[in-house]
């Protein structure tokens, strides 16, 4: 499967400059890092959440893991771990457990880990498990500049 059009579309509207960069077939962001030789700092994944309010989706970088807690604290409601039928309902034109940090194409509320806020270079799963997305720090600076963003997530 290849990059979602809601994803290209959405990164196209938005002007953002970035490339497809190809990998072997992994479902895992560690994996994903190593076989890609992308540190793991700079790929970002997808965290999606659901509370009473609706879903949410936390942006960290794939060494991390999202601190409920303190997402709980933030979007002011006790916040969990959505469940794989509900990330393809949202999801509906990615691979499954493929989620993307681009929450805000699919209308959801995104909020962003600070860790991942200018860096050299970003990389994201682009719906599917064979493809990454990777732009410049600064587009996604751009891309994610109207995301609230904080300290969310911690080392594993």
């Amino acid at each position: 499967m290849a990059m979602p059009m809601t994803i290209r579309e959405y990164l196209r509207a938005c002007d953002i400059d970035f490339e497809e960069v190809t990998h072997p077939r992994e479902v895992t962001t560690s994996r994903i890092a190593q076989q890609a030789h992308v540190a793991g700092s700079q790929l970002a994944k997808a965290v999606m959440l659901h509370g009473d309010s609706g879903y949410h989706v936390a942006v960290v970088p794939s060494d991390c893991d999202a601190d409920l807690d303190k997402l709980s604290q933030l979007f002011n409601e006790r916040v969990d771990l959505a469940s794989e039928d509900e990330i393809m309902s949202r999801f509906n034109d990615c691979d499954p457990g493929a989620t993307t940090p681009v929450g805000q194409a699919y209308g959801l509320q995104v909020y962003l880990d600070d860790m991942l806020r200018h860096q050299p270079d970003i990389y994201f799963e682009a719906g599917d498990h064979e493809t990454l997305v990777h732009m410049s720090g600064s587009e996604f600076d751009r891309l994610m500049a109207e995301i609230p963003h904080g300290q969310i997530s911690r080392r594993h």
